[in-house]
């Protein structure tokens, strides 16, 4: 089964976070589709230093969950939302909106309001990410070393460049820094010299390019990626791998920039600290972490089928 699509949803809870984005996600107008054709919203602001759960603490009493932010604001509520059996529409809110990306949303609050009404929704994957005893959830990927140093270096550039502070932030990641990091891959252990790794459960990036072949959120696995390049962009060859893979376009042509691996849970940790994200958002935490998959713990709104979700 590729999808499951329920009977027309009436009661919706809206969860939105005021700080995400530059304030044009069109929610208001969102709010009013779904008021017009009948359904019956509740909205929850996000407020500092109140738990997640509290947003979802009768969750039961509803037909739709509507995550409306970035995508740390998303994974967040999913994970809250975890095992409940509402589906969840990840309202795209915030500067980059990945995970909206890789269930390919529309932006249109018209489109995303008939998309939360007509109910069609996939089973997939979360991820939890435990650093010191303390538990979260992701959607898409969590990873320490050089991408969670492109999102720190990007934070104060987004208010101004939007999604391009990703961008120019990469530019500015020309050299660095190298270290050995000790895995536990399914309580088997692995060293490896490199720049960063990354435990991917969703995998494509900005215009769902894909970030490496074979990975799935549904299947029950992350895909680890071990990023050995010298830099960044020298992994953009490995996105170009990636399409060709794609749509059938032959053998990969670049090779050793990274290896990628399977595991239900891993753990990292790297000779010298390295800083931590989990689906965009920087933390305090840096390795050791360890990331174990949630199989099919959240269904997610999308127009589209199961399959069309894989790299």
């Amino acid at each position: 089964m590729t999808g499951q699509t329920a009977p027309p949803a009436r009661r919706m809870l809206v969860v939105f976070n005021p700080k995400s984005g530059q304030g044009e996600s069109g929610l208001s107008e969102f709010v009013e589709h779904l008021r017009a054709a009948g359904a019956e919203v509740t909205e929850r602001e996000l407020a500092e230093g109140v738990p997640m759960q509290d947003y979802v603490r009768d969750l039961s009493q509803f037909d739709v969950l509507v995550g409306a932010g970035g995508d740390g604001t998303v994974s967040s509520l999913a994970y809250a939302a975890r095992g409940q059996d509402v589906p969840l529409l990840a309202y795209p809110a915030g500067t980059a909106n990945l995970i909206a990306q890789n269930l390919d949303l529309p932006r249109d609050p018209a489109e995303l309001a008939r998309i939360a009404l007509a109910g069609h929704a996939v089973q997939v994957d979360l991820g939890e990410v435990e650093v010191r005893g303390e538990k979260n959830g992701f959607c898409m990927l969590a990873g320490a070393g050089a991408d969670a140093a492109m999102i720190r270096d990007s934070e104060d550039l987004k208010e101004r460049f939007g999604a391009l502070a990703y961008v120019m932030s990469a530019m500015k990641q020309l050299n660095p820094k190298k270290t050995r990091f000790s895995l536990t891959i399914d309580g088997e252990r692995r060293e490896f010299e490199g720049i960063g790794v990354m435990v991917a459960n969703f995998g494509m990036a900005t215009y769902r390019l894909p970030i490496t072949d074979d990975i799935s959120p549904s299947d029950g696995r992350f895909t680890v990626i071990l990023l050995r390049a010298g830099n960044i962009l020298r992994l953009v060859p490995n996105l170009i791998d990636s399409v060709r893979g794609k749509f059938g376009l032959g053998d990969p042509m670049f090779a050793g920039n990274l290896e990628t691996l399977e595991a239900r849970e891993v753990t990292v940790d790297a000779a010298d600290p390295f800083p931590l994200q989990y689906d965009g958002e920087l933390h305090v935490e840096t390795t050791p972490f360890t990331a174990r998959i949630l199989p099919g713990a959240i269904r997610l709104l999308t127009q589209v089928g199961r399959d069309e979700l894989d790299t």
